[in-house]
């Protein structure tokens, strides 16, 4: 159990292994190919949560792009089963790539990100979800904004969507925890 660190009982800030936790829907930070990252022993979060689901999330995938027929667009979100993770279902997203200076875009659609896989959760009935940081690593969003993004999106849907019990900020550095602790409190 993660205990809560805010007023809100059911938000959490949690800095470990997100493949490892048992929850009802973890979120991928993932490419827009939507296949996994295909460079091998790579650190991001995309690849280790194919390398622990299993073969089987990385031909789900394949399956679902092809039946789609493009790349799946910045801001949307699909869902696919854990597999071998002790989470019942990934949550996919592509976050916004920051090359250039910050827009208000930029801002929207990561916001988008999260709004996607919250109401994605929520239609697959999910009562708990653990978010990534999503585009903050390879994607260069800055960590304070996306923290700040994140935080108001979901507290703003927990107020309209009382049937999701638990949301775990999965962070992976221990900047990236002072910053969500900071906000969450």
């Amino acid at each position: 159990t993660l205990p809560a660190v805010s007023s809100d009982p059911r938000l959490a800030v949690w800095r470990g292994d997100i493949t490892t936790l048992k929850i009802d829907a973890i979120v991928n930070a993932a490419n827009s190919r939507m296949e996994g990252c295909w460079q091998p022993c790579h650190a991001c979060i995309d690849n280790c949560i194919h390398t622990f689901s299993g073969v089987q999330l990385r031909l789900r995938c394949h399956e679902l792009m092809t039946r789609q027929g493009y790349e799946e667009p910045t801001g949307q979100a699909k869902i696919t089963p854990g597999y071998n993770l002790p989470a019942r279902f990934v949550l996919h997203t592509v976050g916004p790539i920051i090359d250039h200076s910050l827009t208000d875009r930029d801002c929207a659609l990561l916001a988008s990100c999260y709004t996607s896989c919250l109401k994605l959760a929520a239609d697959n009935g999910c009562r708990s979800i653990a978010f990534c940081c999503i585009s903050t690593g390879v994607f260069r969003f800055p960590q304070q904004k996306a923290a700040e993004i994140a935080v108001e999106t979901v507290k703003g849907h927990l107020k309209e969507c009382p049937a999701l019990e638990r949301v775990v900020f999965n962070v992976f550095s221990a900047a990236d925890e002072h910053i969500y602790r900071a906000l969450v409190e």
